[in-house]
C-alpha cells in the first residue's frame, strides 16, 4: 500500500513539473521581444579593400654607356631637369686619347688612299691595291665615329622631364655600363602625377572595373582621403603562378598561397603630398545605388523558400508579433543590403534577432528556425 502511494505522488509531482514547464514555455513565447532595426532609404556603396604603393607615373635610371668614373655630377636630389639637359660628365681622357689616334690613323689612310688613286690611273697601282687601300680609309673612319661616340657618352643627358629622386653617384665613382648590371647614377621620376599598385585579393577582382573610382588613405596624412580610379588591370597574377614552365618546386609552392591580381589606379596629387613608396590603404567602390530600400544584413536570414525578414508589429496588448516577409535583394554593403522586391516599407521594424536552427516536425519549421544569410563571398 505504501508504495501506491509513493507512486501516486511521484506521478502528481511530475505532472506538476511538467504543467510548469509548459505554462513557462507558453508564456515566454507569447511574451517574446525582439531586437529590430528599421527599414531605411540610403545611398548605398559597396567597396573592396586593397593595399598599394605609391609610384610616379614615369621613371627612369640614368646610366652610362661607356665605362668610367665619374668626373662631376651637376644636379642635386629634388632637382627640376628637363629632356636634354647635362646632369653628369664622365672622366673622358681615355676615350679622347683613342679618338685622337683614330683621326691619326684616318688621315694616314686618307694620304695613302689619294696616292694609290692617282697611280692606278697611270697604271702603276693595280686595281687591289685601290681597293684594299679604300677598305683601309672605310675602316679607319668607322673607328674615328666609334671614338668619336664614346667621347659623346661621357656626356649624361636627363631622358625626360622629371625630378631627381634619391641622391646621385658622388664624383669618383666608377659607372659601368652593361645590359645586365648598369651603374645607376641616379633616378629621374616624373611626379606631376601618381599612380597606385595594389595587390587584388582574387576573390574581388570580378567586382573591379576600370574606371571605378576609389578612395585612399596614408600613414603620413591619416585624417586625409585621397581619389583615385583603376586604370588598369592585370591579366596575370601577382606570381604568374599559372605558368606551369617554371619549376615544379615553385609551381607546388605557389599553389597554397593566396592569389593576387595588381590594379594600377591613378591618383590625383594636387597639392604633391605623395611621395614614392608610401603605402596606400584602399576602398574600391564597385557597386553603388541611390536612394536604395535597405535592411540591415544582420536581419536578413534564408530557407529554402529564400531569402526573407521578420517584420515585428505589435498585438492589440502590445506584444511583439513576428511576420515573415520574403524578399529579393540586390547590392550588399558592409552594414546593409539592398531590397530589389518583397513588401516592405521604410519605417517598418524588422528582428535582428538570431536564433539557432531547431528540428521541427511541422511541416515549415517555426518562425526563429531559419539562418541568416550573409553576403556572398
Amino acid at each position: 500500500m505504501k508504495w501506491k502511494i509513493l507512486i501516486v505522488a511521484a506521478l502528481i509531482i511530475g505532472a506538476a513539473v511538467g504543467y510548469k514547464f509548459y505554462t513557462d514555455k507558453v508564456v515566454a513565447e507569447t511574451t517574446k521581444t525582439y531586437d529590430t532595426e528599421k527599414v531605411v532609404r540610403m545611398d548605398l556603396t559597396k567597396t573592396v579593400s586593397a593595399t598599394g604603393t605609391i609610384q610616379p607615373r614615369d621613371s627612369v635610371e640614368v646610366s652610362g654607356k661607356v665605362t668610367a668614373r665619374i668626373k662631376d655630377i651637376l644636379v642635386e636630389e629634388n632637382d627640376h631637369v628637363t629632356e636634354g639637359q647635362i646632369v653628369a660628365i664622365l672622366d673622358g681622357k681615355d676615350f679622347e686619347a683613342k679618338l685622337d689616334q683614330a683621326n691619326f690613323t684616318l688621315t694616314n689612310a686618307k694620304q695613302k688612299l689619294d696616292r694609290t688613286e692617282r697611280l692606278y690611273k697611270i697604271g702603276a697601282k693595280s686595281l687591289e691595291e685601290l681597293q684594299d687601300a679604300q677598305y683601309q680609309y672605310d675602316r679607319a673612319k668607322s673607328e674615328v665615329e666609334l671614338a668619336q661616340d664614346d667621347v659623346n657618352q661621357t656626356v649624361i643627358t636627363a631622358p625626360m622631364d622629371g625630378v631627381v629622386v634619391g641622391e646621385p653617384k658622388t664624383p669618383g665613382t666608377m659607372a659601368v655600363q652593361g645590359s645586365t648590371n648598369p651603374t645607376v647614377i641616379m633616378r629621374i621620376a616624373d611626379l606631376s602625377e601618381k599612380l597606385v599598385k595594389a595587390k587584388v585579393d582574387e576573390t574581388d577582382i570580378g567586382s573591379v572595373r576600370v574606371g571605378e573610382p576609389a578612395t585612399f588613405t596614408v600613414d603620413a596624412y591619416p585624417e586625409k582621403t585621397f581619389r583615385a580610379e583603376v586604370t588598369k588591370i592585370s591579366q596575370t597574377d601577382t606570381a604568374n603562378s599559372w605558368d606551369t614552365s617554371s619549376s615544379t618546386t615553385s609551381s607546388s609552392s605557389s599553389s597554397n598561397a593566396v592569389i593576387y591580381y595588381y590594379v594600377t589606379f591613378a591618383a590625383p596629387d594636387e597639392e604633391n603630398l605623395l611621395l614614392p613608396a608610401m603605402t596606400a590603404r584602399l576602398d574600391i567602390v564597385v557597386g553603388q545605388v541611390r536612394d536604395a530600400l535597405c535592411v540591415p544584413i544582420d536581419a536578413l536570414k534564408t530557407d529554402a523558400k529564400g531569402s526573407y525578414v521578420e517584420r515585428i508589429t505589435k498585438d492589440t496588448q502590445g506584444k511583439d508579433v513576428a511576420e515573415k516577409v520574403y524578399i529579393t535583394v540586390g547590392l550588399y554593403g558592409e552594414e546593409f543590403v539592398e531590397v530589389t522586391g518583397g513588401n516592405l516599407n521604410p519605417g517598418d521594424d524588422v528582428s535582428t534577432t538570431y536564433e539557432a536552427a531547431q528540428k521541427n516536425t511541422t511541416q515549415g519549421g517555426g518562425m526563429g528556425g531559419g539562418r541568416r544569410m550573409g553576403p556572398p563571398f
